[in-house]
């Protein structure tokens, strides 16, 4: 096990952060814009949605930089700036977290088919491996492989963060099948697991696609199936729309209910994922202390 992990392993539960993309939506990001390419242009803004987790009690907080390889940025015709934007991002989150928090970069999917040939496992590679490094160039503690639905992808971004030898968590979206308790691909939690480990994640996680509360039953799988500490960043529920804006019906109180079952269940990090707020957090982690 990493040391910064073992480290973390002695105090757990772990709060990590919550949602990025509405946070910045809330400071002016508008809908189909790159959220990545604020940490260039609006680094201050970028820099409050990190401090807002820190001083709401998070002991790690995650990085503006979820679809900022080379093949994302792409779409926004910013593919050659994906060093730049991912170092950025990295160093936003580092001068928020000072000594209070660790930073765990985010990287996501490449938004490419493997399976459909729309990439090549090499041209992914390289994509991930220049993020990882970029956002360990940045000043990054560990890297977040997150949101990804596809093994093959996922163990290719895992490799990729793993030269860089920081710790790598492995996260896997859980949202289809009769239970939700599969992958749109169709893999289970145990399958994740194989996946993941085999993968070199330090870490094993599931994150977004559904509300808290579907998250304990996945969340007992993957702890019943790994001996490696578990990551579980959930939902405020599902996005609906309402008078043409995306809101989520789960409340901090809410949702802070369900947290100490997912920590009986074995999860040693905690967090939240979209429609989550710093006052997400902070519920959580006053529910926690309050236990203590």
């Amino acid at each position: 096990m990493h040391a910064l992990i073992e480290e973390f392993m002695r105090r757990t539960p772990v709060v990590t952060d919550g949602a990025w993309g509405t946070q910045l939506q809330a400071r002016g990001l508008q809908l189909g814009d790159s959220a990545e390419l604020w940490s260039l242009e609006h680094p201050e803004r970028v820099e409050e949605v990190a401090r807002a987790y820190v001083e709401a009690g998070s002991e790690i907080v995650l990085t503006n930089t979820f679809g900022a390889n080379r093949l994302a940025l792409d779409k926004y015709g910013l593919g050659d700036r994906a060093v730049e934007i991912n170092r950025a991002g990295a160093e936003i989150s580092r001068r928020a977290a000072g000594d209070e928090a660790k930073v765990f970069a985010s990287i996501g999917p490449s938004g490419k088919m493997l399976m459909m040939d729309e990439v090549s496992a090499a041209a992914l590679e390289t994509a991930f491996a220049d993020q990882a490094q970029a956002l360990a160039d940045g000043g990054a503690d560990g890297l977040v492989v997150e949101t990804m639905t596809d093994a093959d992808e996922a163990k290719i971004a895992i490799e990729a963060a793993a030269k860089t030898g920081l710790p790598v968590v492995g996260c896997m979206v859980f949202d289809s099948g009769p239970d939700k308790s599969r992958t749109i691909m169709g893999l289970t939690p145990e399958d994740a697991v194989t996946a993941l480990e085999g993968a070199g994640a330090d870490v094993i996680g599931a994150n977004c696609g559904q509300g808290i509360e579907g998250f304990l039953p996945v969340c007992r799988r993957l702890c019943a199936a790994t001996r490696r500490p578990v990551w579980i960043k959930a939902n405020a529920g599902l996005p609906e729309m309402l008078h043409g804006e995306v809101v989520y019906r789960t409340g901090p109180e809410e949702f802070t209910t369900h947290v100490p079952a997912l920590i009986e269940a074995g999860a040693s990090f905690v967090g939240g994922c979209c429609g989550t707020s710093p006052d997400f957090i902070r519920a959580v982690v006053a529910d926690l202390e309050a236990g203590r």
